[in-house]
């Protein structure tokens, strides 16, 4: 299998809702791959059936890692663990000796820029430092294929900036697969090589955009927010379209 992610004819219903329809997508490796779409168009259930926690009611999903890294919009840390015990728990999971997880932990501590805060608690940190030790526990399951399901839709913009240059430098130095879905516009832009956008329920690809913009990216920039102006309108077009319906 060429692409780390593949789906053909991926369709998900619950019960008599169908929520994905027909959904054919792969993703190569090292790619980054954003899904935008309406709420509740099915981008959190696409990523569902990729990281193998649903199964789908028809097609196909193959990944080639053998289990996705899975970040979601909460960090979902253990309070009683220190945040080195978070991201040592996932090397523990992921097979690593127990002499190595300590400077592993560290380690990957310092890549999401948090040196030195492996003893605090969780309630020690902030919004952002909680995001990124659930970004170093994802990172600490050495997979090839990354699932973030709006990791940074609770921050504030300042916090959020800092995190798109806190991954965006993993993924460009590490190069896993990454599926990130969010309903922000700007974010896509900045961060993906392709933009999917996902129809209104049931969730099919509407539209699919290729930024060829030159990194480090800002929002800001005219060639970025341009484009960035183009994928919301269709973006409008979109919920209007399941509003009438």
């Amino acid at each position: 299998m060429s692409a780390a992610v593949r789906l053909r004819g991926a369709t998900k219903s619950f019960g008599a809702a169908l929520v994905l329809d027909r959904i054919d997508l792969d993703v190569r490796p090292g790619e980054f791959v954003c899904l935008l779409g309406a709420s509740g168009c099915g981008k959190s259930t696409l990523l569902n059936l990729v990281a193998g926690l649903e199964a789908p009611t028809a097609g196909t999903v193959s990944v080639r890692a053998p289990r996705p890294a899975f970040m979601f919009q909460d960090h979902a840390l253990f309070p009683w663990l220190t945040a080195g015990g978070n991201v040592e728990l996932a090397l523990e999971l992921a097979g690593l000796p127990k002499a190595r997880r300590r400077p592993e932990a560290e380690r990957l501590l310092e890549v999401v820029r948090l040196g030195g805060a492996y003893g605090k608690r969780v309630h020690e940190l902030s919004g952002g430092m909680r995001q990124r030790v659930a970004l170093a526990r994802a990172l600490a399951q050495g997979s090839e294929v990354l699932l973030m399901d709006e990791p940074f839709a609770a921050l504030d913009a300042i916090t959020r900036d800092l995190l798109h240059e806190v991954l965006a430098d993993i993924w460009e130095r590490r190069g896993p697969a990454v599926l990130f879905v969010t309903h922000n516009v700007r974010e896509a832009v900045r961060l993906g090589q392709r933009v999917l956008l996902l129809s209104s329920r049931p969730g099919r690809i509407a539209r699919e955009w290729r930024v060829d913009l030159p990194r480090p990216r800002r929002t800001g920039d005219p060639e970025a927010a341009e484009l960035a102006g183009d994928i919301t309108g269709h973006l409008r077009e979109e919920i209007r379209r399941h509003a009438r319906h």
